[in-house]
């Protein structure tokens, strides 16, 4: 994992900050606080969410999943990105982390936006696609737990409208994808899922490596 875009040099990725980054003083807090949490690489980039809300933006989207909330950045972000009647659906097993990420929400003014639900996420998705709601949503941010990944993709993809986007989170994973003797299951399942999706013909694909490698499926 890595909570800043890999392989840039400190001072370029500094530079690149300096002149991009417009991060709101309540996403500056939360990450400050986050820093400091034993989970801290669990974190996305600043200027990965910053990429995001620009494309939640651009959609003109107003419905969104967020699965894997840790302690609320993702969420946070592009709940500020959406219109006033925007909502996030958001899952996460940790009642402590999201803790944290209840508190930046009320702070922000946002939670009346964000729909948490704390349980396996392939529950709620499930339920999600059971209550109808297949098709509904224009955009969707996976980074929960790697091994669930592809269950996570097809869910998304059923519950995502055509034309609807969905972004999957450290799929670069700080470069172990690249390493064929690397074969533990985390890393194993991520890189299926790339070679998946290099081949999925129900989208338009790009990887980015932006953070940790983020990719960008855009439903047909």
């Amino acid at each position: 994992m890595a909570n800043k875009t890999l392989g840039i040099e400190p001072s370029l990725y500094n530079y690149l900050l300096s002149v991009s980054l417009r991060e709101p003083e309540i996403l500056s807090q939360l990450r400050a606080e986050t820093a400091q949490h034993a989970m801290a690489v669990m974190q996305i980039a600043p200027e990965q969410g910053q990429f995001m809300a620009l494309l939640v933006q651009l959609m003109g989207a107003k419905k969104t999943l967020d699965i894997g909330v840790f302690t609320g950045y993702s969420s946070l972000v592009v709940s500020l990105a959406l219109p006033p009647d925007g909502r996030v659906v958001a899952c996460d097993v940790s009642a402590e982390f999201t803790a944290i990420a209840r508190r930046y929400w009320q702070k922000a003014g946002v939670a009346d936006k964000i729909d948490l639900h704390i349980a396996p996420a392939m529950e709620t998705l499930d339920q999600l696609l059971a209550a109808g709601e297949a098709q509904t949503f224009d955009f969707a941010f996976i980074d929960a737990d790697k091994s669930n990944y592809d269950g996570y993709y097809e869910r998304s993809l059923q519950l995502v409208r055509p034309g609807g986007l969905i972004l999957i989170d450290n799929v670069l994973w700080s470069g172990s994808v690249a390493d064929p003797e690397i074969q533990d299951n985390r890393t194993t399942n991520i890189r299926a899922l790339n070679e998946k999706l290099h081949q999925d013909q129900r989208i338009n694909l790009s990887l980015l490596p932006i953070a940790d490698g983020l990719t960008l499926a855009h439903k047909k």
